[in-house]
Order: C-alpha cells, then structure tokens, then sequence
C-alpha cells in the first residue's frame, strides 16, 4: 500500500463510503480504486486527485498533504544515478536490496534523516 492509497482508505473509512460508491462518483472503475489504494497502480493524476477532494470536501492543509501524498505515491520507483557520485549509486542500490528487510520504525527515521538533509530544498 502506498501513503496515499492508505489515506484514501482511511478517508473512506471516516466517511462510511465503500470503494464502489466512491469510484462512480469520482468516475472511475472499483477496480481502480482498489488498484490505487493497494499501490498496485502509479500515482493518480491531477485531475483525479482534484476530483478525490472535491468528494470529499477537502481544503487547504489537508488538500495539500493528500497532493503530497500522491507525488510520493508511486509504487514502482526508478532511480537513474547516471552522473552521479558513487555514493548515490551506492545509496541508491541498498535500499533497492533492502528495504522489505526495515520495519516502520527504521523506515520513518530514515525517511526522516532524508527530509532533514535535504532542508529546505525541493524533493
């Protein structure tokens, strides 16, 4: 499952509505939906993304967080380190190797360690 594949079942589990009522409504297929919220499929597009607020009527912050989501929702990553030092090479390649291996924990202080090196940067 991706984040934003949990989000969105926890959002429909708040709001009591089954994944085939959602899907007509947003006009897509139940098996899309599923397919999305177990990242089995890449990110959803802008426009869906757009459509999944509205459903639900959400704003500001939490339409933001949900769009972030998304953009870091891809199931299926490739990371081309071409040109890069072989530090990122090396990097690159061991969480590629690994990452089944990690509970939640080491991941989030992972995730964590990134976000707190890259700073203000753009990801």
């Amino acid at each position: 499952m991706t984040p934003f594949g949990e989000r969105l079942r926890a959002l429909r589990a708040e709001r009591g509505v089954s994944q085939k009522a959602m899907a007509q409504a947003i006009g897509v297929s139940a098996a899309y939906l599923s397919a999305l919220e177990h990242g089995r499929r890449g990110a959803p597009t802008w426009t869906l993304i757009q459509k999944i607020i509205g459903y639900f009527n959400i704003i500001w912050d939490d339409a933001e967080d949900l769009a972030r989501l998304a953009e870091t929702s891809h199931p299926r990553v490739r990371i081309d380190t071409s040109g890069l030092s072989p530090a990122a090479t090396e990097l690159a390649n061991l969480l590629a190797e690994s990452i089944e291996k990690l509970d939640e924990a080491e991941l989030r202080k992972i995730t964590a360690s990134v976000r707190a090196a890259l700073g203000g940067r753009s990801q």
